[in-house]
């Protein structure tokens, strides 16, 4: 029987192998899970899936195969035993659903005329509001509408008792919509962890060590907490085509400080130059030298850009070609500077990589960096983190 559902998990992009699979056997066989669906689906999910990215591939691929396995003819015979079902549901239920299922005279009468219905009926049935089926009004069934039920098979109008595959985790998969979550999860690639500062944290280990060299005389220790010992330069670009990506910059930015303690960031518009800002506005006195930013970071800082690299071409290649102001240096010399100073960097593109190459500007910043631009996306950020990591 597992045998259909492992291949409908690995058809689904989530990496399991033979081992997990034995794995999964064993664990039945000890009977960790036993009559109850959502103890092994948790069961199989925990041994299975070992990112969470792919919680949701799961999810689905797990639904299509119960599915598949509950929509098997019936016969009286053949159903779970009412110890089980009650088990299953009882514990579910809040007190306004326990008080929907006293409409149709309790659980036992539930159970009864589920039972009946499933005795009588001969065929399959859509629509209508009796038969077991699809589609219709009946408390029994699937794809229909009814306050208080038992559903057989999936889909409906959430409004069944039973309801195990509510598919919690879809904004989490590589190829999802952006959000603060999963752009948190690409970005925590990037981490080197070191216990800095004063002495917060318990020390279980060195608890147990100590108190046994006392003879068992409790001894706590405690320790400086773990922080990511990371320092990022974001660079951000604003303005311009950039005005379309600001949702989706304000995500990464989020992301980015509530994972990265010494973050410091700043904005260009198109290119970098000899003045950065440090806020709102653009002006003179809200920038700061570039070369100070440059002195004042160590090399081992990971560089970040953000930006659609969608300029003209002189705005990197000649000096004066900023569209502000008249800059004394060309873009190409401060991004060489850049690179030089900060030798671990990554560009993250908020536009499609297919469109890259129909940009002149593009082409000149991957020659200038190396073929270090990466989409910005949960996929392109993990690849961007490894590169920093190098």
């Amino acid at each position: 029987m597992l045998i259909g559902l492992f291949n409908a998990v690995r058809a689904a992009g989530v990496p399991v192998s033979l081992r997990e699979l034995l794995d999964l056997h064993s664990a039945l066989q000890a009977h960790l899970a036993f009559a109850d669906q959502d103890d092994f689906y948790e069961l199989t999910r925990l041994i299975w899936v070992k990112d969470e990215r792919h919680y949701d591939r799961f999810d689905q691929a797990f639904g299509a195969w119960w599915q598949g396995v509950v929509t098997e003819p019936l016969t009286p015979d053949a159903l779970i035993p009412d110890e089980w079902l009650r088990r299953d549901f009882m514990r579910q239920f809040s007190d306004e659903e326990k008080a929907q299922i006293e409409k149709l005279g309790g659980l036992d009468a539930l159970m009864e005329a589920f039972r009946q219905r499933l005795a009588e009926q001969k065929e399959r049935h859509a629509g209508g509001n009796r038969w077991i089926g699809t589609g219709g009004t009946s408390p029994f069934g699937s794809g229909g509408y009814h306050p208080e039920g038992i559903r057989v098979g999936q889909g409906g109008n959430r409004s069944a008792v039973k309801v195990w595959d509510k598919r919690q985790f879809r904004g989490l998969a590589d190829d999802a919509e952006l959000g603060v979550r999963n752009l948190q999860m690409a970005l925590r690639r990037l981490r080197r962890f070191a216990r800095q500062g004063a002495q917060e944290e318990f020390d279980l280990g060195g608890t147990i060590n100590a108190t046994a060299r006392d003879a068992g005389l409790l001894n706590v220790k405690m320790r400086p907490e773990r922080r990511n010992a990371i320092k990022v330069l974001l660079l951000l670009d604003i303005g311009g085509s950039m005005d379309d990506h600001v949702h989706t910059c304000e995500q990464l930015f989020t992301a980015a400080r509530g994972e990265f303690k010494r973050l410091t960031h700043y904005y260009f518009h198109n290119c970098v130059y000899e003045r950065l800002w440090q806020g709102d506005g653009g002006t003179y006195s809200n920038s700061i030298d570039t070369l100070e930013v440059l002195r004042t970071h160590p090399p081992d800082t990971r560089l970040i850009f953000v930006g659609d690299a969608a300029m003209a071409p002189y705005e990197i290649t000649h000096s004066g070609g900023s569209v502000e102001h008249n800059n004394a240096e060309s873009g190409a010399v401060w991004l060489q500077r850049m690179a030089t100073k900060f030798p671990r960097l990554a560009w993250l593109n908020p536009m499609p990589m297919n469109s890259w190459d129909y940009t002149v500007s593009n082409r000149l910043i991957t020659e200038l960096l190396g073929p270090r631009m990466f989409e910005l996306t949960p996929k392109g950020i993990e690849l961007a983190m490894r590169e920093l990591v190098r």
